[in-house]
C-alpha cells in the first residue's frame, strides 16, 4: 500500500511539473576572446555554430538572445530559454558546451535561473484538494 501511494505522489508531482513550460534564464558575461572577435566574426560564429543548435532543439525549446552590458556590471548577455521538455534544454546546453562558447570561453556563464510562471498557484490548488 505505501508503494502506492508513493507512487501517486510522484504523478501528481510530474503533472504538476509538466502543466507550464519552464523558463531559464541563463546569465553571461563576454570575455576578452569574444569581445577581440570583429562584428563580422562574431556574427559568422552566430550563425555556424550557434544557429544549426537552435534549430536542432527549436521543437521543443525556444532561445531568446539580449544584451545588458549598458545596465549590468557583470553579466553583459542573457538567454531567455523555454521549454517544456528539460531532457531537450540538457541537450541543447551539452551542445553549447562543445562550442567555443563555453571552450574558449566566449563567455563566461555567470548564473542559470530556471522557474516556472505562478508556480504558487498549482501548489495552493494541490493544497486545497488536499484539504478536501
Amino acid at each position: 500500500m505505501a508503494f502506492s501511494l508513493n507512487a501517486n505522489s510522484q504523478t501528481k508531482h510530474r503533472d504538476m511539473e509538466h502543466s507550464k513550460p519552464y523558463t531559464i534564464l541563463v546569465l553571461m558575461n563576454a570575455t576578452a576572446q569574444w569581445l577581440t572577435l570583429n562584428r563580422e566574426e562574431r556574427s559568422e560564429f552566430v550563425e555556424k555554430e550557434l544557429t544549426p543548435i537552435f534549430a536542432r532543439v527549436s521543437k521543443t525549446v525556444n532561445v531568446q538572445l539580449f544584451d545588458s552590458e549598458y545596465f549590468h556590471a557583470s553579466v553583459s548577455d542573457f538567454m531567455i530559454v523555454s521549454t517544456s521538455d528539460l531532457d531537450d534544454y540538457k541537450l541543447f546546453i551539452e551542445l553549447l558546451r562543445d562550442t567555443k562558447v563555453y571552450g574558449t570561453p566566449y563567455f563566461d556563464i555567470k548564473d542559470i535561473i530556471v522557474g516556472q510562471e505562478n508556480l504558487f498557484e498549482d501548489f495552493n490548488d494541490q493544497f486545497k484538494k488536499e484539504k478536501q
